[in-house]
């Protein structure tokens, strides 16, 4: 695994513990799970952070990290993960999680009018709403269980072909 890269961005566990902002975590944030760097504390990482990205929340970042100390994975990386659904990123994400949602629902999806008003948008929301959130927490724990095999899957491929490079080079 690529683990040099991740450590070199990861914040230090201790600054976070002292910082004054989250004091009132207190015990929680001081699992090892949460700053270590192994197949099961990221791959969990990995779930609950794509999860959390697909929420159509504000702070997303607070439930990422909530998930992770719950999960006991990797904070750092969950909380990293909800950025995948960034200002550039969030209209498209968003609208697909609206097709999957009407979808899953049995309705027709609603398609944009040419001339898109505030007016058009509040008139709608009443119907888009719905299939919006189921879309969206659907896709979220969908990605989020293709996020955690993928890495588990990802990670035992890597460790066991860096092991067979190590046989291999055995005389």
């Amino acid at each position: 695994m690529p683990r040099r890269l991740f450590k070199r961005y990861m914040p230090d566990p201790e600054q976070l513990r002292q910082h004054a902002s989250l004091r009132f975590l207190g015990r929680l944030l001081h699992d090892p799970n949460l700053w270590h760097l192994n197949r099961r504390s990221v791959s969990r990482a990995m779930g609950v952070g794509l999860f959390a990205a697909f929420l159509p929340i504000p702070l997303q970042m607070l439930v990422a990290a909530a998930l992770a100390i719950l999960a006991r994975g990797n904070l750092a990386i969950a909380v990293s993960l909800v950025w995948l659904t960034n200002p550039l990123t969030m209209a498209p994400i968003f609208f697909v999680t609206y097709q999957v949602g009407a979808w899953l629902m049995g309705s027709p999806p609603r398609t944009l009018p040419d001339n898109l008003s505030w007016e058009w948008i509040s008139g709608q929301l009443v119907t888009l709403w719905q299939p919006f959130v189921l879309g969206s927490v659907v896709t979220g724990v969908v990605m989020g269980a293709l996020g955690y095999v993928a890495t588990l899957g990802y990670w035992r491929w890597w460790v066991a072909r860096q092991w067979r490079r190590r046989h291999a080079k055995r005389p």
